[in-house]
Formats: C-alpha cells, structure tokens, sequence
C-alpha cells in the first residue's frame, strides 16, 4: 500500500510539474497584456498586475488591421471547416461502406499525399493561384479546403469501419437512398469522431500562418495570424509588449471558446476510440 501511495504521489507530483510548464506561458500572456510597459520589467515579476490596466486592449481595438484580420480568419476558418467537414465525412463513408471500383487504391493514393511535404507544392500551388488571379484574396485559402481534408477523411473511415455493414444494408432495404443513409444515420453516429476532427482543424486553419503571408499581401486581406506577426516586428522595437501579448489573447480566445463548446464531443471520441480499438 505504501508503493501504491508513493506512485500516486510521484504521478501527482509529475502531471504538477507538467501543467504549470505549459499552463505558465499562457497565464504570463494574460498577465503581460494586463500591464503597462513598465510593469513587464518589473522585478520580482507579478503574475496579478497591481493595477490591472486594460490600455493595451483599448488600443488594440483602434487598429483597423485588427478588426479586418478577425474577419478574415472568421470567413476563411468557418468557410473551410464546415463546408470541408462534411466534404470529408461524406467521403470517409463512400470509403468506407460503399462498394466502388479500385476504392482501396484511391485511399492508398489519398494517404500517399500526406507524405508529400508542403513546401514541395508550395511554388507549383503559387504559381496557379496567381495565374488564375487569386493572389491577394481569400480564395486560395478556402477553395482547397472545401474538398475536404486528408486526415478527417482518414480518421473517419477507421472509425467507420466499427459500424456494421448490416446498418446500412438494412437502411437501403428500407428504400432509403445513400444521401439519406448518410444523413440521417450515419453522420449522427460518428458525430463525436466528427466533433474531434472539426476542433482540431479549425485549429490548424485558425493558427495558419505560412498559407496567409505567401498569398496575401495587402493589409485588409491579411488573417489574424499575419497581423499579430506584422505588430510583433512594429512593436517590439517599442518594448509595447502588453499590446502584442493582448492581440495573442484575442487570438487565442476564438480556438479555447471552439473547445469548450466541444470538450464533451471530444472526451467521447477519445473514450469510444480506446473501447474498440
């Protein structure tokens, strides 16, 4: 009993020392974007700001490039995630349970895109969109995504393959057609898979930084991402470290308000994924 208390004590003591490595940096981002220039020097460091001073999200709200790149990350990321999400459900389950010619082949070519590195593809992809004049716009960012992505299309299927057939069969013995088999049975049940996905790719998209500064280039058009980057080089040279560390927190704030909506959806993923793996 004494070497399963000491275990739980070492357990306890490593997931501690774990959780304020990688909570800390997120809680001195807040507690930066809460001070002044000088109170970012202040020695010893104050983790609660004494006072707290709200100056660098008021100012932060008076750039325009602000508003405009939260609207853009807001078009491009909603855009490409629900439209994508069902793109990829709707062909995880035509891999997964419907009967087509050379459907294990597709996959394995669909699967053999993921190892090819983005920077192979990055000029051919660069010089389409601008021959066909979708540079300095949202297009390139969206379009692609909108047919789906590789490793929904993948994660879904696996999860696919613990439905039986029998379901289906079943509802196309009803006379139900292969859209409303889709709808009405099969996306319900993958949901929680469905769910895990959607964060994790409105994630990526919502973070994307290297799609935005190649393809946009005027202001306006940029994303969050590039914004925060364009005030960090702007600001930095002033030590204005509040401003920059309140912009990542209005950043961070639309991927954690996405996970809490979902964290239940994402605990079943996880719990039904251990069961039948």
């Amino acid at each position: 009993m004494k070497r399963i208390k000491l275990s739980n004590v070492l357990i306890v003591i490593i997931l501690l020392i774990g959780s304020i490595v990688m909570v800390g940096p997120l809680l001195w981002m807040v507690s930066t974007s809460l001070k002044d220039k000088a109170g970012v020097f202040q020695l010893p460091p104050q983790w609660i700001p004494n006072p707290i001073k709200w100056d660098a999200y008021q100012r932060l709200l008076e750039l325009d490039t602000l508003i405009s790149g939260i609207k853009n990350t807001v078009i491009v990321s909603l855009t490409v995630t629900i439209v994508g999400t069902i793109t990829s459900s709707m062909a995880a389950f035509a891999f997964a349970k419907l009967r087509l010619p050379f459907k294990n082949l597709l996959f394995i070519v669909l699967l053999g895109a993921l190892m090819v590195p983005y920077p192979v593809v990055m000029i051919p992809q660069f010089m389409l969109f601008s021959k066909i004049g979708w540079v300095d716009t949202l297009l390139p960012l969206i379009i692609p995504g909108l047919f789906g992505n590789i490793t929904m299309i993948f994660f879904l299927r696996q999860y696919l393959s613990n439905i039986p057939d029998s379901v289906v069969e079943a509802a196309k013995i009803d006379g139900a057609s292969y859209t409303k088999i889709f709808f009405n049975l099969i996306f319900p049940l993958i949901r929680p898979a469905v769910a895990a996905q959607f964060i994790l790719w409105f994630m990526g998209v919502w973070n994307d930084y290297l799609a935005p500064l190649i393809y946009l280039n005027t202001p306006e058009k940029q994303t969050l991402q590039v914004v925060i980057a364009n005030l960090n080089a702007a600001y930095a040279i002033q030590t204005d470290y509040p401003l920059i560390m309140a912009a990542s927190v209005v950043s961070l704030l639309p991927v954690l308000i996405v996970f809490i909506i979902f964290q239940k959806q994402i605990i079943e993923s996880i719990a039904l994924s251990g069961m039948k793996g």
